[in-house]
């Protein structure tokens, strides 16, 4: 069964964000398709999205190469989900489904809950879900590829401090659906860009390859098992 390029295209790109792939290193296609069991023809359409995207540079004499981002360019794409999260959130006030509603409340009742006891485990998870859900409820498929394009990459540039007080942190995404379910656009982008600011505060730059770094590269070079993406 033919492996669709969007499955291998969405596996090198969880790799580089997890630092499987050092910035700067070269991605031949021999390699990534031995790595991800595919021919090379859909990891080559893969290289060409990821080029795309940012994640991929094209060198002469070296190829496809993982991109290497400037710090200005991470603070960029921060500034950038500063804009376009109250933004969508004031789009998803005027535009959500009652199904996107539905999705937020029970996300915001398992983040409530989970930070109540002290389970932060997955609050992260969570929170990524909240936000992707609130970007669709936008209506706008564009903006919502856009959104989760800088979450990839800023995952992929920063890692980002727990909140100090996560329940605090989940009343805000509360304030926020509760916003959208009124309806209130301006009240929705107001509630959102306060929490966007606070979490941009928490992030940190993601720079230098420390040992540790370098252990989890080596040890994850092994076959990756696609079979959960052949859809």
């Amino acid at each position: 069964m033919r492996i669709p390029a969007h499955s291998v295209c969405t596996a090198i790109r969880d790799d580089i964000v997890a630092g499987v792939y050092e910035r700067g290193s070269r991605l031949t296609e021999e390699l990534l398709a031995r790595r991800y069991g595919v021919s090379r023809v859909p990891v080559r359409e893969a290289l060409r999205t990821l080029e795309a995207e940012g994640f991929v540079v094209t060198r002469r004499h070296a190829g496809a190469c993982v991109a290497e981002p400037t710090e200005q360019e991470g603070a960029d794409l921060l500034e950038m989900r500063l804009l376009l999260e109250p933004l969508a959130a004031s789009r998803a006030a005027q535009r959500r489904t009652e199904a996107h509603l539905k999705v937020l409340r029970g996300l915001v009742r398992l983040g409530q809950e989970r930070a109540r006891r002290g389970n932060s485990d997955d609050l992260r998870s969570l929170g990524g879900w909240f936000h992707e859900t609130l970007a669709q409820a936008s209506g706008s498929p564009a903006m919502s590829s856009i959104l989760t394009q800088l979450r990839h990459k800023i995952a992929w540039m920063y890692t980002v401090e727990a909140p100090a007080d996560p329940v605090e942190s989940w009343a805000e995404h509360g304030a926020i659906v509760d916003a959208v379910a009124r309806g209130d656009g301006d009240r929705a982008r107001a509630v959102t860009a306060l929490h966007t600011e606070r979490s941009t505060a928490a992030h940190r730059p993601r720079f230098g390859s420390g040992p540790e770094r370098g252990e989890r590269v080596r040890n994850s070079q092994h076959p990756v098992n696609m079979s959960g993406l052949r859809h």
